[in-house]
């Protein structure tokens, strides 16, 4: 899809000029002005496995140990899991055919509303794909699924991330005790 239509689908999806558009292309597709968005696929574990396991990723984790094989397998199947309960869940994130991350919303287990979460390999980190994913996530749960509250959740140790949060439009709410750590509360009411 050329600019026009991506922005032609900006006006139709609500989005505002600073916001990319999220465009469903079909199979499982979605696309914004430079990420492909699709289904995880088992094919992607590797891909998983080669980003949980680098420490700069995982350091902001209550437990920052670097996942391994079993953690990732583990990861992968809930992933999918929330797709087929669901219809909806965590993208694979690609640029160029190229994986780089994965985020999207999910039902949050703990509070009430989606919780939005993006993870990206830190070789993607610092060219503003977690603030497209997160604008992508929002304009999907809003749009396509009605959600009435969206949380995101960052530590204080991982202020790139409360910024990314903060620039998608969420507000900080609290601080709040979530798997042993002090984390951030984020909401955009919908």
């Amino acid at each position: 899809m050329d600019d026009k239509g991506l922005a032609d689908e900006t006006a139709r999806h609500g989005q505002n000029a600073d916001g990319p558009a999220i465009v469903a292309i079909g199979n499982g597709e979605w696309k914004t002005a430079r990420l492909t968005l699709r289904v995880p696929q088992q094919d992607d574990l590797s891909f998983l496995q080669d980003m949980f396991s680098r420490p700069e990723l995982t350091r902001h984790r209550p437990n920052p140990t670097p996942d391994d094989a079993s953690t990732t397998r583990d990861r992968m199947a809930r992933d999918r899991a929330h797709w087929a309960e669901h219809g909806f869940g965590r993208w694979a994130v690609l640029v160029d055919g190229r994986r780089i991350g994965f985020g999207g919303v999910t039902q949050s287990l703990q509070f009430e509303g989606l919780n939005l979460s993006y993870h990206l390999h830190p070789d993607y980190w610092g060219k503003g794909y977690g603030l497209e994913i997160a604008r992508a996530a929002i304009a999907f749960a809003i749009n396509d699924l009605a959600a009435q509250r969206i949380i995101g959740l960052a530590r204080p140790a991982n202020p790139a991330s409360q910024r990314v949060l903060l620039r998608a439009g969420l507000v900080y709410q609290r601080d709040v005790p979530l798997h042993g750590a002090m984390t951030g509360l984020f909401e955009l009411r919908c």
